[in-house]
């Protein structure tokens, strides 16, 4: 893939696990990776690959990625180069990263909130879960973003990929997740169309 701010080239799912999976904190492969993992299958190409770290483990970023050329979006649409010891504002919430700055990018980590041992939606403070609940592991060990939760941030723009996603995952949803997903949309988007499929 290809954007204004240059190609994308992202790695495998085990490069990125590979890297992270050295960090003590949490961490999640997110996006729609994550659903491929829930499904357990692929079934779609990918642009880009997406990490999500809890906002207050951001520098764990540069202590994986040491010596690689790493960009703030901020504001959104327009990187800037994040150096190490910067906090970010809580207004960047995706980090692009790539090996060298002639490279094409690489994995692109997002950033969320949390509240003691809440996980708490940087889209509304009213959807929270305890952070002990927001990943599950693949077979072969690899943590990524509940299904729930992925869809909730796919349901906002719900692009041809998102609905692809949703239909992949739906079947497989159990009951306790289709009730939070329905939950979450009631709270902030009560007319949402995917919330006929969840009850």
């Amino acid at each position: 893939m290809s954007t204004d701010l240059g190609p994308w080239e992202p790695m495998s799912v085990e490069e990125v696990a590979g890297l992270f999976d050295r960090l003590t904190t949490p961490w999640w492969i997110a996006g729609g990776y994550a659903i491929e993992l829930f499904v357990g299958r692929t079934f779609r190409s990918h642009g880009d690959i997406d990490v999500l770290l809890l906002r207050r483990d951001q520098a764990k970023v540069h202590e994986v990625l040491r010596g690689w050329d790493i960009h703030a979006a901020d504001p959104p649409g327009t990187l800037r180069l994040w150096l190490a010891g910067e906090t970010l504002p809580e207004s960047v919430h995706d980090i692009w990263c790539r090996e060298h700055p002639d490279g094409p990018w690489r994995v692109q980590v997002m950033l969320d909130v949390a509240d003691g041992e809440e996980w708490v939606s940087r889209r509304d403070p009213r959807i929270r879960r305890p952070i002990a609940s927001l990943g599950l592991r693949s077979a072969d060990g690899t943590p990524f973003l509940v299904p729930e939760v992925q869809l909730f941030y796919k349901a906002r723009g719900a692009r041809p990929k998102d609905e692809t996603d949703r239909a992949a995952a739906l079947p497989a949803l159990d009951p306790e997740a289709r009730r939070w997903l329905d939950d979450a949309l009631a709270l902030t988007a009560p007319d949402h169309p995917w919330r006929a499929g969840l009850v």
